[in-house]
């Protein structure tokens, strides 16, 4: 057994890669109206630059969790913060939209790796489920505390030296994570197995996620009756379904679909795509709101959403211990619930609305969000032993992820639908355009806040009150 210190570092080594992938969603999102203006990109294109990488993170979630049990832990994820370093540097220095976008595939290949394996290191490296809990909350902190430093580190970077420095901040950031890494994480065994890895599932599955994601940004550019994007919903679901029935046969699937026969496995993962849904578009959004309808600089977008950061760096840490020590159902209910009724009350919102009246609102967003997502987690590793959490933590990683692109396209559909398509590029609103999209905000929200609060319901009806533990 490794000494408590050993162990200690090993978790940073982690967190801070967890840090770096999470903070390149949230510091992007105030970054966008400045790259469309000078790249003279669209709303949809702006969507893109956020969905690009989450869609490659999500959709190869999965399969990233399943290669790091079977080719090694630690191997897994320098290659994957090597992978986003890379893609940062492209998307960085890139000269037009397609070229960036390019460069956030990239990026998303990294996360891809990292967070599963991330995961499934901690649960190697500790034995005790409440220390494992604990350590966890340690993790979903860098998470908070990307999502409370991003928006405002993005804005500063974008007004003082330029948005390109939002992704090139991540080139010296991954080699400095790999130098720990290399030095810092233990060789865990790998598992073994004699059946070839399942390409099969990893292709329904990325084809499917891809394609439904695609459908509900393009939709309403498109129109949601062009043969287009009926097409691309019926071959996303045609290839999910293919996907359950093929993982069904496989003798070593991407993922063992019984696992959602389980009550609190299949809770946990749903509850983390509504939080993630909702809770990763409202930054996006309400970044373009302070920025596209009053008009505030991305700096000042940046701190106007930093409530909502750091509550939820102050939950997250509080979250582990909670979980430790009452077990999942009371902290996953309460966040969901607050998380869902603060998102709720941001239908108060007004082109004109001051910061003073709505910060305590946006900090009740990001403490019900933290709140919730260790036991989320732990809810989810505790379905499967050892030799599987890399799988587990996959899935309930890509369902985040899922929630986080589903997020930005839905409530991005909902936001701007009232808004002339060469208004809603990253320029200034007034008038009649600044009212549509208050308007097409007040529905985002009302749609965020119902999902999360009937998550709250199925897990107040459905994870037995202390379940901790592997199953």
């Amino acid at each position: 057994m490794r000494g408590r210190h050993d162990r200690a570092f090993t978790v940073l080594v982690v967190t801070l890669a967890q840090f770096m992938a999470v903070m390149s969603t949230s510091s992007v999102s105030v970054a966008l109206p400045t790259i469309g203006r000078d790249l003279n990109a669209s709303s949809t294109s702006l969507e893109w630059i956020v969905d690009s990488y989450v869609i490659v993170y999500a959709s190869l979630l999965i399969a990233g969790g399943v290669l790091s049990d079977r080719m090694g832990r630690k191997g897994m994820f320098m290659s994957g913060v090597t992978l986003f370093g890379v893609g940062s540097l492209v998307a960085g220095v890139a000269p037009s939209v397609d070229l960036l976008l390019c460069g956030r595939v990239i990026q998303g290949l990294g996360p891809a790796i990292v967070t599963p394996t991330s995961l499934a290191i901690i649960s190697a490296t500790f034995d005790d489920p409440r220390e494992r809990a604990t350590a966890i909350g340690v993790w979903s902190s860098g998470s908070g505390l990307a999502l409370a430093l991003g928006p405002a580190i993005g804005g500063l970077l974008v007004d003082g030296i330029g948005w390109r420095w939002v992704f090139l901040l991540n080139v010296p950031l991954a080699a400095a994570i790999v130098g720990l890494g290399t030095r810092l994480i233990p060789l865990i065994p790998r598992t073994e197995s004699a059946a070839a890895f399942d390409w099969t599932g990893a292709f329904l599955t990325t084809l499917g996620v891809g394609l439904l994601t695609f459908g509900l940004i393009e939709g309403p550019d498109r129109g949601w009756g062009s043969s287009l994007i009926i097409g691309s919903f019926v071959l996303s679901a045609l290839g999910l379904a293919v996907f359950v029935a093929w993982e069904r046969r496989h003798e070593s699937p991407l993922i063992d679909v019984s696992l959602f026969r389980r009550a609190p496995f299949t809770v946990a993962n749903l509850a983390g795509l509504a939080v993630f849904f909702a809770f990763i578009g409202a930054i996006v959004y309400l970044s373009a709101y302070f920025q596209q309808v009053q008009g505030r600089s991305a700096l000042g977008a940046g701190l106007a959403v930093l409530p909502i950061g750091l509550g939820f760096f102050v939950s997250a840490q509080l979250s582990g211990r909670l979980v430790g020590r009452f077990g999942p159902r009371l902290p996953m209910v309460a966040g969901l619930s607050m998380c869902g009724v603060a998102m709720i009350g941001l239908l108060r919102l007004r082109p004109g609305t001051p910061i003073s009246e709505v910060w305590w609102d946006l900090a009740a967003v990001g403490f019900g969000g933290g709140l919730c997502l260790t036991p989320m987690t732990a809810t989810a590793m505790a379905a499967v032993r050892s030799h599987r959490a890399g799988m587990a933590s996959a899935v309930h990683n890509s369902m985040r992820q899922v929630g986080q692109a589903l997020g930005v396209a839905v409530l991005g559909s909902l936001v701007y639908a009232g808004v002339a398509g060469g208004q809603a590029g990253g320029g200034r609103l007034s008038g009649a355009p600044a009212a549509a999209f208050v308007d097409g905000l007040h529905h985002a929200v009302l749609v965020s806040g119902g999902c999360l609060l009937v998550a709250a319901l199925l897990a107040s009806a459905l994870i037995p009150s202390g379940l901790l533990g592997r199953a």
